[in-house]
């Protein structure tokens, strides 16, 4: 038998067939723009979201050569943190906001200045700021009255491929722990909210766990995938949650760091948890599985700004050598000595989720000198996004205690170099698996449990293969200790300036 998982990211859906034994079969991915038609709106169609999933799971199947008989359960895995406003049918009556959209950034800052947005946080585990539906309603209610008012249901773009699928408006507990309107204690939608809201819970899907199995696909897509209405599709969990289970880090002592677009550490807690500190937040897996953590805005979408920007020498270099850019760059930057010779960077080019939840911080490189060149520039925002998440890791131990070793994922563990700089200033070994699609690979994990192939989690992690185990190098700890503390230091005196300088951006 083979499983299917599907993991509907933000700029791409994928989905990959796998044997039991964890193997991938087959792969297909399918990529969509992000549109921004004012300066903090971040949007993307629901229609061509919808698509990709659809060709990907048809191109998957096709791919493997397999029939619906052949398939145990297709399971979701899905971004967090988007809303959509839908009439009757499902139709939309806005596009889908996604995560990294900051138009409600003034509300975030009036209920974290308050007090009121913490108070909101214990409950929920979702951390007050705009890349929450509970802020982005809170815009939609003042700035889109009619809309607000006439919607049949406010979603996430997952529940909207389920409506198409299945004809149910029903969401995961883990992605509804992920919109600030869900009681991660008491698993439901929290009434003090939605009262706040003037929302009516009718409004809002029907929350069900993160095993729960669907059948009845329309004919459709049946027909255009092969599938049977007896096809069994487990609702799955949000891909941050999945990411953490599909790396094996689902035990104390161990967490998993991902570097795709944004970037994350998470950790595994038995209960639900909240931070007097509001640093990290906490959604739900399974019943004995909560994932704590924070993720950042600023990952792999730093660098790429920065290729994109100022590399077009190294471009033109390996244009003539035949080799990939990545490659070329790679090289270049592991010949820079750890701390980029005192040249620093805050990689706040989009804001900040954790640890400062603030929309408005900005980017900054320190430390300047005239023997600083582009390469220098590029080891340091590798270095800086790698403080970043290293502050996170800090606030997760404080709850866990003593990590020994971290499961990478993600688009980054494609440079040797990067995954290194990371373990330096972890300070703790760093475990490469062979499937980086962790998130995907969590979906069929989180289904085998579901459809009950196994009684417990732990029971599928001989699944996850481990490929290289990378120690951090002695030489190098000292200095990106020292280096970490000039880090911390520099983002406490600058926030201030920072924050007033994201006020000249273009309107």
């Amino acid at each position: 038998m083979f499983y299917i998982g599907i993991d509907i990211g933000t700029t791409s859906t994928k989905t990959i067939t796998f044997d039991k034994a964890g193997n991938i079969i087959s792969k297909s991915t399918r990529e969509y723009p992000i549109y921004s038609p004012q300066p903090d709106f971040r949007e993307q169609d629901p229609e061509e979201i919808l698509k990709a999933v659809v060709e990907t799971l048809e191109e998957s199947i096709m791919k493997a050569g397999i029939g619906a008989e052949e398939i145990s359960f297709i399971a979701f895995s899905s971004m967090m943190h988007s809303i959509i406003a839908v009439g009757e049918n499902c139709k939309p009556l806005t596009k889908c906001i996604i995560w990294s959209d900051n138009r409600s950034a003034s509300y975030a800052h009036r209920f974290k200045d308050s007090g009121k947005g913490r108070e909101i946080y214990l409950k929920t585990g979702t951390p007050t700021h705009p890349m929450s539906p509970l802020y982005k309603l809170m815009w939609l209610k003042d700035n889109e009255a009619e809309i607000y008012s006439k919607a049949y249901k406010f979603i996430s773009i997952k529940e909207y491929i389920l409506y198409k699928f299945f004809k149910r408006y029903i969401v995961d507990y883990s992605v509804a722990s992920s919109s600030g309107m869900f009681n991660i204690f008491n698993l439901k939608w929290d009434k003090e909210v939605l009262d706040m809201l003037e929302l009516d819970e009718a409004k809002l899907p029907e929350a069900v766990p993160t095993t729960c199995i669907l059948q009845n696909l329309d004919e459709e897509i049946c027909a255009r995938t092969g599938l049977t209405a007896e096809t069994k599709f487990v609702i799955g969990a949000s891909d941050g949650c999945l990411a953490s289970l599909g790396s094996n880090a689902v035990e104390l002592g161990i967490a998993a760091a991902t570097i795709g677009t944004s970037g994350a550490v998470r950790i595994v807690s038995k209960r639900p948890v909240t931070d007097d500190n509001e640093r990290f937040f906490c959604y739900y897996l399974s019943p004995d599985r909560y994932v704590v953590g924070g993720a950042i805005n600023n990952g792999a979408v730093v660098y790429r700004w920065y290729r994109d920007e100022f590399t077009q020498a190294e471009k033109n270099e390996a244009e003539k050598l035949g080799a990939e850019i990545h490659d070329l760059l790679n090289d270049k930057i592991a010949k820079i000595n750890a701390g980029s010779e005192g040249l620093l960077f805050l990689p706040f080019l989009s804001g900040e989720r954790a640890p400062y939840w603030d929309a408005e911080l900005r980017g900054a490189y320190l430390g300047i000198a005239d023997y600083h060149n582009r390469i220098h520039f590029a080891r340091a925002l590798m270095e800086g996004i790698c403080y970043d998440m290293k502050e996170i890791l800090d606030a997760v131990k404080d709850l866990s205690g003593p990590v020994n070793s971290v499961y990478a994922n993600g688009g980054f563990t494609r440079s040797q170099e990067w995954v290194q700089i990371l373990c330096d200033i972890f300070g703790v070994e760093v475990i490469l698996t062979e499937t980086y699609e962790s998130s995907s690979l969590g979906a069929v994990m989180l289904g085998m449990y579901a459809t009950r192939e196994i009684d417990d989690l732990k029971q599928c992690s001989d699944i996850v293969k481990v490929k290289k185990v990378i120690k951090p190098r002695a030489e190098n700890i000292c200095i990106y200790e020292e280096l970490y503390k000039l880090y911390r230091e520099a983002i406490e005196r600058l926030m201030p300036v920072l924050k007033q300088l994201s006020c000249y951006k273009s309107q």
